[in-house]
C-alpha cells in the first residue's frame, strides 16, 4: 500500500500507536504493582559473600531465604504483604492483561481489515477509527479495574 497509496501511511499507522498504548496500559499496572508490594528483609539474611574460583569477591543472592523473609511475619508477629493483597495484585495484573489481550485481538483485526479497505475506498477511514477507539475501551475498563484492585490492601495483624 506505501507503493501504491504513499499518501495513506500515516492513516495507517493508528491502530499500531493504537495497540501500543495498550503496551503502556500494562506497564502502569505493573509499576503500580511493583510499588505494592511490602518487602521487608535484613540484607544479611539474601547476601552472602563468597569467594569463586578466580579468586575476586563477589556476592550471592539466595532465592530461598528472600521467600522465607517475604512471608515470615516480623519481630511483632505481623506479615506485611498478605495473601488478600497478593490476590489482588494478581487480579489486578490479570484484569489489565487479559482485556488488553481482547483489545489487541480487536484492534488487529479491525486495523487490518480498515486499512485495506480505507485503501480501496477512502470514507471508510471515519468508520475504523470509531471502532478502533472502541476496541481500545476495552483496554482502558480493564485499566481502571486493575487500578481500582490494587487500592485494595490488607495487612495481617498478629495478636
Amino acid at each position: 500500500m506505501g507503493v501504491m497509496k504513499p499518501d495513506l501511511i500515516m492513516k495507517s499507522i493508528i491502530p499500531v500507536v493504537m495497540a501500543g498504548v495498550l503496551g503502556i496500559y500494562g506497564l502502569i499496572i505493573a509499576v503500580i504493582i511493583a510499588n505494592g508490594v511490602r518487602v521487608y528483609f535484613d540484607l544479611r539474611q539474601i547476601y552472602s559473600p563468597f569467594r569463586p574460583k578466580a579468586g575476586c569477591a563477589a556476592l550471592a543472592l539466595r532465592f530461598s531465604s528472600l521467600l522465607v523473609a517475604v512471608t515470615t511475619p516480623t519481630s511483632d508477629g505481623v506479615t506485611k504483604y498478605s495473601s488478600f493483597t497478593g490476590f489482588a495484585h494478581l487480579a489486578a495484573g490479570l484484569a489489565c492483561g487479559l482485556s488488553g489481550l481482547a483489545a489487541g485481538i480487536a484492534i488487529g483485526i479491525v486495523g487490518d481489515a480498515g486499512v485495506r479497505a480505507n485503501a480501496q475506498q477512502a470514507k471508510l477511514y471515519v468508520g475504523m477509527v470509531l471502532i478502533l477507539i472502541f476496541a481500545e475501551a476495552l483496554g482502558l475498563y480493564g485499566l481502571i479495574v486493575g487500578l481500582i484492585l490494587t487500592s485494595k490492601t490488607h495487612t495481617c495483624g498478629g495478636a
